[in-house]
């Protein structure tokens, strides 16, 4: 939205115009400034907390605001924090300013679908569940509205047809909105209590606790990816021969461990050890990596060397579980002829079989400097010949049955490639004596 085009600029002046409009009635409503004034303070801060946390929008005290106030009253509320808080990208003021409006007009939609069901009077008496429906109809023209300006502006600023504007928004929005209007109806209700204000806004604690350790969460998230994808540039720019390589083993090593039936988390780490399997080169010398022609058998026992020096490598970062002994022993075969301790069959760990299977296959179906890809099919009967000797055949199934039901498109890469371990007989001079 930096260069903002000429349309998307007017769209926003209309809605500004017709936020500007809404809060009219001011002028001739009674209104409880007060309260005004007490929950746009309390929304600034929990707009600060939510940005300083990188919690994401915080609704409850605007949803309680459509509860407790006229409809123009309450359209007052998200004003200060949104025209004074940081937007965080340019250009800033407008931003703000369509921030601003687009609450304004969301809040004030809340406010009116809240008041011509009779909420207001379901709030002061706590007439459970009746103030439930107009709650709920609050919540759904809330989302409506904040979701129909969304798609708007990002259709008209990013030059989208309207067909793939809207899709889905809605329905991302409203679980979430759904639950802060949840927050904001309690909020509502012991506002209108004899415990008064005060009770109100102790709501607020136990949402941002909780919305607090979902950001931690997210943050721990970002820097385990971060790490990930550091360790990977680093391999990457180390032997350009592999380039590209480890992020697909790590998208086939997901596809089969779905297939399989792992849960989330276990799916996550195998993706993890997919991409981190050939961490180890950065303890092999350069020189080796891009040497052309075959490798001494010195030179070879160098290179096998690499699984135990990616097991050093990420032994103490604990998010990785059983990552770390995937990264050990993926070169590992089951009739023991693989290194770099000779395992067979079930010695081997699950997680590592896995990412053989995912190494080999697209070792044969990327393109690289000295011979053509594999089609997938090729790749497939190839794998399915050396299963048993070289590969867990569970795991060989289960990425056919991926691949089937998914496909694989695998990047073209010239000057890219792996040290993957592909099947034995299929492997060239120069391959296998990367492997």
């Amino acid at each position: 939205m930096e260069a903002v085009p000429p349309r998307a600029r007017a769209y926003v002046a209309c809605v500004v115009l017709a936020a500007l409009a809404c809060l009219l009635p001011l002028s001739v409503t009674r209104t409880p400034w007060w309260a005004v004034a007490l929950l746009a303070v309390v929304y600034a801060g929990c707009r600060y907390f939510a940005r300083r946390t990188l919690a994401g929008p915080f609704y409850p005290v605007l949803l309680a605001a459509a509860f407790l106030l006229p409809p123009a009253a309450a359209a007052l509320v998200p004003l200060p924090g949104a025209l004074f808080a940081r937007a965080g990208q340019r250009p800033e003021a407008l931003r703000r300013i369509w921030q601003a409006a687009q609450l304004v007009l969301a809040v004030w939609a809340a406010s009116r679908a809240h008041r011509a069901l009779g909420g207001p009077e379901a709030v002061v008496a706590s007439d459970f569940p009746c103030a439930l429906v107009p709650a709920g109809a609050a919540v759904l023209a809330f989302c409506l509205v904040l979701t129909a300006l969304d798609g708007g502006i990002r259709g008209l600023a990013e030059r989208m047809p309207v067909h793939r504007a809207w899709p889905g928004m809605f329905t991302r929005s409203l679980a979430p909105i759904g639950v802060h209007g949840l927050a904001g109806l309690m909020m509502a209700v012991l506002w209108c209590s004899p415990y008064g204000p005060v009770a109100a806004l102790l709501v607020l604690l136990p949402m941002c606790v909780s919305w607090w350790a979902y950001a931690q969460y997210h943050r721990e998230r970002a820097a385990h990816q971060s790490t990930i994808r550091a360790l990977v540039q680093a391999v990457d720019l180390k032997d350009g021969y592999t380039r590209g390589h480890s992020e697909r083993v790590g998208r086939a090593s997901m596809m089969i461990a779905r297939e399989l039936g792992m849960d989330d988390e276990r799916v996550e780490v195998l993706r993890f050890a997919g991409i981190l399997h050939d961490v180890g080169k950065l303890g092999v010398p350069t020189r080796l990596l891009r040497k052309d022609g075959p490798l001494t058998p010195e030179e070879r026992r160098v290179i096998e060397l690499h699984p135990e020096y990616g097991h050093e490598m990420v032994r103490g970062i604990s998010f990785l579980g059983e990552a770390r002994s995937a990264i050990l022993h993926h070169h590992e075969r089951l009739d023991g002829s693989g290194y770099p301790y000779g395992l067979t069959g079930t010695q081997i760990p699950e997680s590592a079989r896995v990412v053989a299977v995912a190494d080999a296959f697209d070792a044969m179906t990327s393109t690289r400097s000295y011979r053509r890809a594999r089609p997938v099919d090729a790749a497939l009967e190839e794998l399915r010949r050396c299963a048993g000797a070289q590969f867990d055949p569970r795991m060989v199934a289960a990425l056919a049955r991926a691949l089937d039901r998914y496909g694989w498109h695998p990047a073209v890469t010239a000057e890219d490639g792996a040290s993957a371990s592909p099947p034995v007989s299929s492997a060239s001079g120069r391959e296998e004596a990367r492997r």
